[in-house]
């Protein structure tokens, strides 16, 4: 399905004769090619992810994940926080994944200590922003140390919460005790299922988050992001922003900001490699399907605040 859709979005992209889009104007042409190219860029992923979840759920000995990870809590997210290395998916793809490992046992805060730093903590990323920066500016060091202990903090601070499953969606969390009540057998059957189920999710929100970013990148002129881009408060809040808009996969990342290198500072281009894999327009979209509203809010604000002062101390300390 996924190598099919993308076959499909390729096609038109280049088999579309150039008189069927004469009439668009040259926003509405990138507000398309932009779009699509998110979606052709994610959809890999997020299949990928939604069968690494399916089979965590419906393949894996019940509570094999549970009695593997140490009882301690904080021990066990740090852990969690590291399965990046075991899982390399970008941010698209760790939603169903997450979404999986929620409804194999894993609580709320645990699922959402693995959500944030994965896309970060994998070998992909980290060889990539290696290939991009090397070890110039410390920015390669500060996304990964920053990004695990973003993740930690916010596994932390939601662990703290009273009910846990308010956070979820009653849709999910309707999920989640149908899947409790399903006899453990059949797994083939089971797999389809759950694909189905997270494929029906996954898609919508993905071409929503996909359509909105292609707008927002359309409508916002990156000229006035450049022209912050030497100041060391504005350059880190610009580029934010910037990764907020553009909502490009963590595993290439590092070289699309490469090129800003000689006009932002290096906190703001670590800001950017730390805040763009956690919280987009596209990933927002995602979590929609998992996370009440007021939980995304709640952890967007902490996140954008821990990567600006990240961004803030890189520039100022070092």
């Amino acid at each position: 399905m996924g190598i099919v859709a993308v076959l499909v979005l390729l096609g038109i992209r280049y088999l579309t004769p150039p008189e069927v889009t004469a009439w668009m104007t040259d926003p509405a042409r990138d507000f398309v090619t932009l779009s699509i190219s998110v979606v052709i860029e994610s959809l890999p992923f997020v299949f990928l992810g939604i069968v690494l979840s399916s089979l965590v759920q419906v393949w894996l000995p019940e509570g094999f994940l549970l009695r593997r990870l140490p009882k301690n809590p904080a021990l066990r997210r740090l852990c969690i926080s590291l399965l990046g290395v075991l899982l390399p998916v970008c941010e698209c793809g760790n939603v169903p994944l997450a979404r999986g490992l929620i409804m194999s046992g894993l609580t709320v805060a645990d699922s959402m200590t693995f959500l944030f730093a994965a896309p970060i903590i994998n070998p992909i990323t980290i060889i990539t922003t290696y290939q991009a920066f090397g070890f110039n500016d410390g920015i390669l060091v500060s996304r990964i140390v920053g990004g695990l202990l973003i993740a930690n903090l916010v596994g932390w601070i939601f662990s703290r919460h009273p009910q846990p499953e308010s956070l979820l969606t009653p849709g999910f969390q309707e999920t989640c005790a149908v899947d409790a009540a399903t006899p453990r057998t059949h797994r083939a059957r089971r797999t389809f299922v759950q694909f189905s189920q997270e494929t029906s999710a996954m898609m919508p929100a993905l071409f929503i988050g996909a359509g909105i970013a292609g707008l927002i990148q359309v409508a916002v002129s990156r000229n006035i992001l450049l022209a912050l881009g030497s100041n060391p408060v504005w350059s880190v809040l610009a580029l934010m922003i910037l990764a907020f808009v553009v909502a490009i996969c963590s595993n290439v990342d590092a070289f699309f900001i490469l090129s800003f290198g000689s006009t932002f500072l290096p906190g703001g281009i670590v800001a950017f490699l730390v805040f763009g894999p956690m919280i987009d327009v596209k990933m927002l979209a995602l979590l929609r399907t998992t996370f009440t509203a007021k939980t995304l809010v709640q952890v967007s604000i902490l996140i954008a605040m821990c990567a600006a002062t990240l961004g803030l101390a890189v520039n100022y300390v070092f």
